[in-house]
């Protein structure tokens, strides 16, 4: 399947465009998404890129709509679970009061920092907390990280929990850390030498897993500290298994990452009981519907295809998308942000098809009718990850059915770089790099 679609018969794909846009000026103009996302359970706001200034300002906005109208009591983002725990206690009045929103951010050590270290988000969070201390504690809106990287903090995490509350576990949990003392927090240096000797530490994060089921058992509902061990001990052993599989090129590693992405939101669903209803902030390539896309053809899936088959009825998918600007990216993994400018999008993208049908921002609900020959149509459809080269521009395309990959897109002509809170700082933890297509 090729990235873009030849220019033929462009007319009816553009009167389709135009008859489905409504202008984004203002915070009311999001009447149409909040309409379609109100009495869903699970709505997933997506980003084309991680470095968008109008993406996160605007996700802010609606998820601030939904929460504020509709009772929106969770946010999971693509984030680490052990940092965004940090954040969920702050915003609910739980912990670090003493902080304000930039002073709580700049604790997020892993790169890429400006994901969440920004000034969109912060601005946001300001806001959560004020509007959750008006709250009782059960109806405040929580805020978690979907993420698997964190091994070693969520260990450290666990550590403590059991030194706290059941210090004859703690020999569980020192038989885990001692198998990968000798990696020095480096997951890669981890995963080579397993593929080299394949001897893992998948048994002891699995026992130290279940150790810490058995001990915070009936606990989870009535003590928050049980319910983030219980996760810091599934990302452990999702992390540990996620490593070994990804430096063996092999693209299951993006299975691991989404299927742990979506279990993370069912059970947050589950612990907000079973009228609640969350927000879900990741990249595009994870909130869009993978059969929708080639990834499907190379046995990939993602979190928006987990959502709606796990919740039928009760999903809403919202993409991003933009022509032009500028964007906060590194020109490879680990290195320093910079503002890159972002050519005009490629010749028969849905980009570039959306800017020739429209003047300015918009939002397009697709509704129950998806067979017109816009949304139906494969053609590329932009993707910007952590690292960007402006100059290979036309490998940043997933062929996507618009129609089929989402229920709604929000759509800017031009877009301006998310600003950091900080410049980028070389990680403490080295990462193994990962796509945002997986590949």
């Amino acid at each position: 399947m090729n990235a873009v679609h030849e220019d033929s018969g462009r007319g009816p794909e553009l009167a389709e465009i135009q008859a489905l846009a409504r202008p984004l000026t203002g915070i009311g103009d999001l009447d149409g998404l909040v309409s379609l996302s109100a009495s869903a359970r699970f709505v997933c706001l997506g980003e084309a890129s991680h470095g968008t200034r109008e993406y996160y300002r605007w996700r802010a906005l609606l998820s601030r709509r939904l929460i504020e109208e509709h009772g929106f009591t969770w946010i999971g983002v693509e984030g680490d679970w052990p940092d965004c725990w940090r954040i969920n206690r702050w915003v609910r009045g739980e912990a670090d009061q003493e902080l304000d929103a930039r002073q709580l951010l700049a604790g997020f050590e892993r790169w890429p920092t400006w994901m969440w270290a920004n000034h969109e988000v912060a601005g946001f969070l300001t806001w959560l907390r004020e509007w959750n201390l008006n709250l009782p504690g059960h109806r405040r809106t929580g805020f978690y990280g979907l993420d698997v990287y964190s091994l070693w903090d969520s260990l450290r995490e666990i550590f403590n929990w059991l030194d706290a509350n059941a210090a004859d576990s703690l020999p569980a949990a020192l038989r885990a850390w001692q198998c990968f003392m000798p990696f020095r927090e480096d997951p890669q240096r981890y995963a080579w030498s397993n593929r080299l000797v394949p001897q893992s530490c998948e048994a002891d994060v699995v026992a130290l897993l279940a150790e810490v089921h058995r001990r915070t058992l009936g606990r989870l509902h009535e003590d928050p500290s049980a319910f983030d061990a219980v996760q810091n001990a599934v990302v452990a052993a999702n992390a540990e298994r996620y490593y070994r599989t990804m430096v063996r090129g092999d693209r299951q590693s993006w299975n691991i990452r989404d299927y742990h992405m979506s279990d993370t939101i069912d059970r947050l669903a589950r612990h907000h009981g079973p009228d609640s209803k969350g927000l879900v902030w990741a990249h595009n390539t994870h909130v869009g519907d993978a059969r929708a896309t080639d990834m499907a053809d190379d046995g990939m899936l993602n979190v928006g295809q987990l959502v709606r088959e796990r919740h039928p009825g009760s999903s809403v998918l919202v993409g991003f998308s933009s022509f032009t600007g500028t964007v906060t990216a590194a020109r490879e993994w680990g290195s320093p942000e910079q503002a890159m400018d972002v050519p005009e999008a490629v010749h028969g993208s849905h980009e570039e098809l959306l800017n020739q049908a429209l003047g300015g921002p918009a939002t397009l609900v697709f509704g129950s009718h998806r067979s017109g020959p816009w949304l139906s149509n494969w053609r590329g459809h932009r993707a910007i990850g952590a690292v960007y080269n402006p100059q290979r521009e036309r490998g940043n395309y997933v062929p996507t059915v618009m129609g089929q990959r989402y229920d709604a897109l929000i759509w800017f002509p031009k877009t301006t770089a998310l600003r950091p809170l900080h410049h980028e700082h070389r990680p403490s933890e080295p990462e193994l790099e990962t796509e945002p297509t997986g590949f």
